[in-house]
């Protein structure tokens, strides 16, 4: 099952990458965002944009993705941290004398 999680990601990956080199650029970033207001004066929606949409979606999906795939991973052998486990004491056998 983790192979296959681990395909399902990796094709998110590929789709969210073209997602986002696809996008027309926008101009500003964060100077444009605070700079100055022209955007939303001339009503620009940025929301309904699909390229946008599809971002958060493949986001999400491999967010999800990510979260799933741990359920399936087990943990390796001797690492067991049962709390019964660290309070008992070992004790070496018993040597045999002749």
């Amino acid at each position: 099952m983790i192979p296959f999680l681990t395909i399902l990601i990796l094709l998110a990956c590929v789709i969210l990458a073209f997602f986002i080199l696809v996008q027309n650029p926008k101009g500003g970033g964060l100077s444009g965002t605070f700079g100055s207001m022209s955007s939303a004066v001339m009503g620009v929606k940025q929301s309904a944009d699909v390229m946008e949409k599809g971002t958060w979606v493949m986001i999400g999906a491999i967010g999800g993705l990510c979260i799933i795939s741990v359920m399936f991973f087990s943990k390796p052998a001797g690492m067991d941290n049962s709390p019964n486990k660290a309070t008992q004491k070992t004790t070496a056998p018993a040597k045999k004398g002749k």
